[in-house]
Parts: structure tokens; sequence; C-alpha cells
């Protein structure tokens, strides 16, 4: 004889849809194995579940009141007062967490915290000026549950496919000199996660990204489903976006590193020596033949930054700032206006 989903949750069979939402709250308080510390209470709240999984759905409660749970199961069984037959064509089988169930049916696990104790909480965030991450509220009530184990008209059991939440982007703001040389970044996150028991807690986690020597701005790492966790839906990637900062003496052209240096327009016509602070820290001489315009360029092969692609370095490209006079004397001018 199969069981009496009635008699589970101690019930008649000609209780209303409001009775057996009543009697099924009662009796998984009861049995809620977060309260109730038996050893078979378990089982006997996987089976309330169950109970209620049927009796909350009409088509299957309507199988289940001609056939019994035999004829609900595909496994035979008879009609009350007709003899022989089966349910035709159904075929259930409960594969619904019952911890899901009643937090759903609860409203949620903020209500499910109150009842048997904080799992922890507060909204989902990035940690050292990385700023918020969507937050997330808890499910409300969703009445009978019907749609947990679902049939088809032909009886066959439907699961509901997971979506993914949208991904999460940052701007992760990096300097020239650690894009030239690679650094590690760490960042905290915290985010919500669903435990064993169906509730959910807050945990911090640090991700670790390994920026390599050469990356560009707008190069992406990604953290694949490390978003908040709820239920029925996959977490969302976090997608960590470089951005560079400005520097105050260099730019940044692909691979090659373009600096202007200073020079006086006397420097410029009659040639000079400088020094060259590259951005691995070294300084390099160049001797300026005259004349210097300020189209002049000089070029430092393979000094400039790593190319991941080609295994090798860009130019460092040295360009010029003629700065000329604010001012000049009679004799000045007559000389300039002699020879030029």
């Amino acid at each position: 004889m199969g069981k009496d989903y009635y008699k589970i949750l101690g019930i008649d069979k000609g209780a209303s849809d409001a009775d057996i939402k009543k009697a099924y709250r009662k009796m998984a308080m009861k049995y809620h194995p977060d309260k109730n510390k038996d050893p078979s209470a378990e089982a006997k709240f996987k089976e309330i579940a169950e109970a209620y999984d049927v009796l909350s759905d009409p088509q299957k409660k309507e199988v289940f009141d001609k056939y019994g749970e035999e004829g609900l199961k595909g496994t035979g069984g008879s009609p009350a007062g007709n003899g022989g037959g089966a349910g035709p064509g159904f075929h259930y089988t409960f594969q619904g967490d019952p911890r899901d169930i009643f937090a759903q049916f609860m409203g949620g696990d903020d209500i499910i915290n109150q009842l048997f104790g904080s799992m922890g909480g507060g909204g989902s965030s990035f940690m050292g000026g990385m700023g918020g991450m969507p937050g997330m509220s808890g499910m409300g009530g969703m009445g009978g549950m019907g749609g947990m184990n679902g049939f088809t008209s032909g009886g066959h059991h439907q699961k509901k496919k997971a979506v993914q939440d949208p991904p999460i982007e940052r701007e992760l703001a990096v300097s020239l000199e650690e894009l030239y040389k690679g650094i590690v970044k760490k960042i905290k996150i915290t985010k919500k996660v669903i435990q064993a028991t169906g509730a959910t807690k807050v945990e911090s986690k640090v991700l670790e990204i390994n920026v390599k020597p050469g990356w560009k701005e707008g190069t992406k790492i990604t953290f694949h489903k490390e978003g908040d966790e709820r239920p029925g839906h996959i977490a969302a990637d976090i997608i960590f976006v470089l951005k560079q900062k400005p520097h105050t003496i260099y730019e940044r052209e692909g691979s090659n590193i373009i600096y202007k240096h200073k020079i006086t327009l006397r420097e410029a016509l009659l040639g000079t020596e400088i020094h060259v602070p590259l951005i691995d820290g070294s300084r390099e001489r160049l001797r300026l033949e005259p004349i210097i315009s300020p189209q002049t360029t000089r070029i430092i092969s393979g000094k400039g930054m790593p190319d991941p692609k080609v295994q090798r370095k860009g130019d460092f490209v040295v360009k010029f700032d003629i700065q000329f006079p604010k001012h000049l004397s009679a004799e000045a001018r007559d000389f300039v206006a002699r020879h030029f």
C-alpha cells in the first residue's frame, strides 16, 4: 500500500487548499532538521515536502485521489471503488529539495533566518574602492509551489533550465609601470552563497588578478560564476576591465612609449647632450646634433612596452618640446635678422 499524503499532513481527503497549506506549514515547522534534532526528522521533513508537492498541485492531486501513490508514480494501483487501473500516462518522481520548498513557501531566506537563526546578511559589494555589486533580495512566497515538480500533458517531469545572471563589469586602474613590469592585484569581494540548508550566507573572497607585462587598457579578466548565488539562477561572471592611469611624462602608443623632452632654442640650434629617463628606471644618454625641429624624433629601440604577441619590446620614442625665449634684446633681434 502506497503513501497516504493526507495522513502525512494530518488532514482529511476533502481538505481545502488553505487547509493543505496550513497543515504543511505546521508539520514542516515541527520536523525541520534545523529545529528538530531527532535523527528521523530529516526523512520525515522530506516526506512532508513530497506530500505538499503533490496535494498543492491540482493535476497531481487529482491523479493521487483517483489512483493513489502507485498510480501517480506509474507503478500500478487501483482507483478507489473502481477496481484495477493506473494513472493514465503519468510518472511522478519527487525530485525537489525539501529545504528549498520550505524556504520559498515561507517567503525567502530572511524569514528562515528569523525562525532558525541568522546565517548572515548584507548586500554584495566590492571592497577596496571597487564599488558595489548589485544586491539581491529574498524570494517572495510562491503559494502552491506547483512548478517544483511539474508535469507535461504526458506526465513527464520537466525541470526549468537555470539562466545565468548578466555579467558584472568593474574597472581595474593600473599604472603604466605596472603594465610594463606586470603585477598581481588582490581584490576582496563579498557575495551571497546558498548553503546546504537552503539559507543564504554572505561570504568574503579575495580574487587574484595576474596582470601580465604588456597588457593594454581594455583587457578583460573574467572570474566565472563569482557573483551572488540565488535559487534557479547561475551566478554572474565578474569581469575586470583594465584602465590605464594617466602618466605624468609618458604616453603609450601600442607597444611604444612616447616621451617629450624640453630643450631650449639654443640647444635646438646648436645641439646638446641630454639624459632621457626610461620607464624601467634607467637613463639613456643621447647626443643631439644641430638642428632639432619640433618634428624631430629620436628612437631608442627595444626600450618600450613588452609585446606579448611577438615576445619583444617596442620602442622608446623621444620627441622635443622646444622652449622659445619670451623676449629678445635689440642686439639679439638684429643678429637673427641678419642671419635668418
